[in-house]
């Protein structure tokens, strides 16, 4: 299981780029993140090398964040493979709520960041389809 940082932040020029250069200047690498705007304030969420860190530092630059648990799936890089995963998830009756993606550096291969209200139980359902996760 994963810790993704989920930042809550105003929706204007230059939040992102504070972001990511508060983070730089700490050593943190950003490993996987997707970002959904609003009218006003947007969610970004990440998957860093170092979330701890990376949550004290963004509070102490005022940023609304908390850690939240995810799940990494590592699938092939082929045609279909966000499908297989999805398929597999739906026999199993469970759904994510987002997926995104993200890149496993060791192995190669695309890593399928997904959260779900009930992450243990879709964890199980994912390795007893012979699923690997990180």
């Amino acid at each position: 299981m994963l810790k993704q940082v989920s930042i809550y932040a105003e929706n204007k020029k230059g939040t992102v780029q504070s972001i990511t250069g508060l983070l730089a200047d700490q050593g943190i690498n950003i490993l996987g993140s997707v970002i959904n705007d609003g009218a006003e304030y947007g969610i970004i969420r990440m998957v860093v090398s170092d979330p701890e860190k990376a949550a004290a530092a963004l509070q102490s630059a005022g940023y609304l964040c908390r850690l939240i648990d995810v799940l990494g799936v590592e699938v092939e890089d082929k045609v279909g493979n966000l499908h297989s995963l999805l398929t597999a998830l739906a026999d199993s009756n469970v759904s994510a709520d987002y997926i995104y993606l993200s890149f496993n550096r060791d192995s190669a291969k695309p890593i399928m960041i997904l959260y779900t209200e009930d992450i243990f139980e879709v964890e199980c359902c994912l390795k007893s389809k012979g699923f690997s996760l990180l």
